[in-house]
C-alpha cells in the first residue's frame, strides 16, 4: 500500500527542466520519487488505456471518466493505444476524445460530435511467417496450451501473440505476467526473430507487432506536428516505460512522461496538473 504524504513540491530546475519530487510511503519505508518536466508549459497531454486509465479489457469507470473531464478543462488530451480506435472508444463509454490507435497506424477524433476515423493505414502481412515463428516460440517456452487463436491478426497488419490465445478468460490474462518478468525473458529472442517490425510486450500476457516505423512516440510527435504542438509541449502518461514496453519509445525518444503503477493511483499522480 503506497500514499503521498502531500502535494509536489518544485525543488529545483536544471537548464531548461523542473524537477519535482514526491514523498511517498511504501511498507512504512519513506521514498522519494522524482519527475522530470520540461519548464516548458505542457498542453498537450497523451494517455495509454489499458494499466493506465483503466484496467486491461475493462471499461472507463466514472472516477476515470471524471479526471478526464477534469484535465480536459487545462489541456488537450488524448488517447495513445495499441488497441485499434472503435475497440478502445467502446471500452471508453463512447468517451469523446482524439485515439491514436494500434500504435499510430489508426486515428479518430470526434467530427460534428461523431467518432470518425481519419486515419487508417494498412500493411501486408507474411501470416505463414508468424505461424511458423510463434509455433516455434511456443514450443521451446511451453505455450502450446492456449485459449481460441494462437494469433490474432489486425485489420490494420498489427499483429498480437497471445500467449494464453485469443479467448483466454481476463482474470486468467491479468494473473499471468503482472511484472511482466515472464515475456521479457522472451524479449530478446522474439525481437531477434522478427526483425523489422516494432516488437512490444503488450497487455497483460502478449506480445504485439507493429511495422518499424509505427511506436507510440512517433504517433505522439505525428499528432503533434499535424496540431500545432512541439515535443517540448506534451506529456505522456502510462504505465510500461521498460526495455520492450509500450511505452518504451516515449522514454527512449526523451519525452517527458509519467510512469503509472496502479491505474487506481492514476489520479494522485496527476494531481499536480490540476493545481
Amino acid at each position: 500500500m503506497m500514499a503521498y504524504s502531500r502535494k509536489y513540491k518544485q525543488v529545483f530546475f536544471a537548464g531548461k527542466r523542473n524537477v519535482f519530487i514526491f514523498e511517498k510511503c511504501e511498507n512504512k519505508t519513506w521514498q522519494y520519487e522524482v519527475i522530470v518536466l520540461s519548464l516548458i508549459m505542457k498542453r498537450l497531454i497523451g494517455l495509454d488505456l489499458d494499466g493506465t486509465l483503466t484496467q486491461h479489457r475493462s471499461p472507463l469507470d466514472a472516477v476515470h471518466r471524471e479526471l478526464l473531464d477534469a484535465i480536459g478543462g487545462k489541456y488537450k488530451i488524448i488517447i495513445v493505444a495499441a488497441g485499434n480506435a472503435p475497440r478502445v472508444f467502446a471500452q471508453m463509454g463512447q468517451y469523446p476524445i482524439d485515439i491514436i490507435a494500434n500504435y499510430g497506424m489508426q486515428e479518430s477524433r470526434m467530427i460534428d460530435g461523431k467518432f470518425t476515423i481519419v486515419r487508417d493505414d494498412k500493411v501486408a502481412v507474411d501470416r505463414r511467417f508468424f505461424i511458423s515463428e510463434t509455433d516455434y516460440l511456443r514450443r521451446k517456452y511451453g505455450y502450446t496450451d492456449y485459449v481460441g487463436d494462437s494469433l490474432e491478426f489486425h485489420e490494420s497488419g498489427m499483429v498480437t501473440f497471445p500467449l494464453l490465445g485469443t479467448k483466454a478468460d481476463i482474470n486468467d490474462k491479468i494473473a499471468f505476467d503482472p511484472d511482466r518478468s515472464k515475456r521479457r525473458l522472451m524479449y530478446p529472442e522474439v525481437k531477434e526473430l522478427f526483425k523489422g517490425w516494432s516488437v512490444f510486450v503488450g497487455g497483460t500476457s502478449s506480445f504485439d507487432f507493429t511495422p518499424e516505423q509505427y511506436n507510440k512516440y512517433d504517433a505522439m510527435i505525428h499528432y503533434g506536428a499535424e496540431h500545432g504542438y512541439s515535443r517540448d509541449e506534451m506529456l505522456y502518461v502510462g504505465d510500461d516505460f521498460g526495455d520492450g514496453g509500450g511505452d518504451s519509445d516515449i522514454r527512449l525518444g526523451g519525452m517527458d512522461y509519467i510512469a503509472v503503477e496502479d491505474y487506481r493511483k492514476l489520479a494522485e499522480k496527476l494531481k499536480y496538473l490540476l493545481s
